[in-house]
């Protein structure tokens, strides 16, 4: 497959474009309810289906299969992460209107840890074959590990990542408003959306290990795996807003996402025993996405809508008037009219929770 470099800019410069509409469209803190997750989850698959299209215009069939079997695992394996985003969520309890920052920075931070990741599959491929081997048998461990933890779910409040976070930098229990640092009595504190921010991140790079290697099980044309990537991660945001709350109806995907991954695995297996066309790697991945979500929505069909529910990571809440009267935002130039041109240490500390130090010291965790 020959990609002319203008090919990549011209990617490049449409996801930076959407991006750009998608941060002004939720400038301002709100919270995006059904419809509009709605809305905006048609965008983002339009795009990129639209954009398979594309590839299979120029390209040919093969290479357009290729990136739609791309396109749907990673699509698919991106439930998960929206499952994993609601369980911090809620341990954390974070506003909703303050979740589509955090996303929208989440999802461009993955989108950097991505390319690096096929970047460095794609020259490893590139010079020493026998690491799609290794791939997939890799492959096929997760997948079998995820079955057999498949009734399991992570854990926030006992996260190394966040003990690790609290001992390294200072943190309020308060969120003030969408800001991840704030400066109070002269010193730095990050807020708790900061620690969602890095769990988040964190938590997709983890999952990046399981589908790079996925992806390049069904194409090993680094645009391929780059655009179907790119197209899937950048309507996770819209994803997370529409099935947060129906996590608790998805009781077979996790079960359907390891059949994926083992199939997946198997395939890149027999590479070089028999052929596996792409056309079959397609029907079988769409077949077991689409039993596993069919058998779950009728194995719970009656149920409602309703937030996940999970145990906290901390005692978390929104900053009184009072406390952000007397912090200021790290990056913001500009103050409010009502706050005070300067507050000295006394007062800072007065008006902090319990009195505290605005060093970290009140974190319930401490």
């Amino acid at each position: 497959m020959s990609v002319p470099l203008w090919a990549w800019f011209a990617v490049l410069g449409v996801i930076l474009a959407m991006l750009a509409i998608d941060l002004v469209a939720h400038r301002k803190a709100h919270v995006i309810g059904v419809r509009e997750a709605a809305a905006w989850s048609i965008v983002w698959v339009t795009l990129g289906v639209g954009f398979g299209v594309v590839v299979w215009s120029l390209w040919g069939a093969e290479f357009g299969q290729q990136y739609f079997a791309g396109y749907l695992i990673e699509k698919s394996l991106a439930v998960d992460n929206v499952f994993v985003w609601a369980i911090i969520f809620a341990a954390f309890a974070v506003p909703r209107e303050y979740q589509h920052r955090v996303l929208f920075l989440g999802v461009l931070g993955a989108l950097v840890f991505r390319g690096i990741f096929i970047a460095a599959g794609a020259a490893l491929i590139d010079n020493f074959s026998w690491v799609l081997y290794l791939f997939a048998a890799f492959l096929i461990y997760t997948g079998w590990h995820m079955f057999r933890s498949r009734n399991e779910h992570i854990q926030p409040e006992k996260s190394r990542i966040l003990r690790v976070f609290r001992r390294l930098v200072p943190m309020t229990d308060a969120y003030h408003g969408q800001t991840f640092l704030i400066r109070r009595a002269g010193a730095i504190v990050a807020t708790p959306l900061l620690a969602v921010l890095v769990l988040v991140e964190v938590t997709d790079i983890i999952f990046a290990v399981d589908s790079i290697p996925a992806i390049f099980g069904v194409t090993n044309e680094p645009f391929l795996v780059f655009t179907a990537n790119a197209f899937a991660i950048l309507g996770l945001r819209a994803m997370y807003f529409l099935l947060a709350d129906l996590v608790h109806r998805f009781v077979y995907l996790k079960a359907g996402l390891s059949f994926v991954l083992v199939w997946v695995g198997i395939k890149m297996l027999l590479l070089d025993v028999i052929y596996i066309p792409t056309t079959v790697s397609l029907v079988v991945v769409a077949t077991i996405i689409a039993v596993s979500i069919i058998a779950s929505l009728r194995a719970t069909r009656g149920q409602g809508r309703h937030e996940v529910q999970t145990r906290a990571a901390g005692v978390f809440r929104v900053a009184t008037e009072d406390e952000l009267a007397t912090t200021e935002p790290l990056f913001r130039a500009r103050r409010r009219r009502n706050r005070p041109v300067s507050v000295d240490r006394a007062t800072a500390v007065e008006h902090s929770p319990r009195g505290d130090q605005p060093s970290g010291e009140h974190d319930p965790q401490r």
